[in-house]
């Protein structure tokens, strides 16, 4: 039987400091960290915000007025999705990234006139791939 794994951070009153991320992340904690060390050197902007809709707590991450990634917090891992418009999907299957994970965005579904492509950072492997999504979409207008 599958376990669904189920979003974290529903407390409208508990701010996702390093010690309740700690606690929901675990081992990947610090894949996040490394994770917020990748956007400082890209000068990006990270801000955690309740989202009343969706009812959870999620990071905003931007390059001045640009959204490039939300986050979200899932239990032993971070979600990182950056959204592309469908101008710029076919590009993303020219990078320089592993073949899962171009099959993994080949497979996710679309969101309206976006298709959104998730990375479950669980490990620090999978930073590299992560980091040149991000350069393709810091590129995108």
């Amino acid at each position: 039987m599958e376990t669904i794994n189920n979003l974290e951070l529903r407390d409208e009153n508990q701010y996702p400091s390093d010690d309740t991320l700690r606690e929901i992340l675990n081992e990947s904690f610090q894949s996040y960290k490394k994770l917020l060390e990748l956007y400082a050197a890209y000068d990006l902007n990270y801000e955690w915000r309740y989202y009343h809709d969706g009812k959870a707590w999620l990071c905003k991450v931007q390059k001045k007025k640009k959204t490039i990634v939300w986050m979200s917090a899932w239990k032993d891992y971070m979600q990182a999705a950056l959204y592309f418009a469908e101008k710029y999907i076919n590009q993303v299957y020219d990078l320089d990234i592993s073949e899962e994970m171009k099959e993994t965005f080949r497979s996710t579904k679309n969101v309206g006139k976006s298709k959104p492509f998730i990375f479950m950072i669980r490990e620090e492997s999978i930073l590299k791939d992560f980091e040149t999504v991000m350069k393709y979409k810091l590129g995108c207008k």
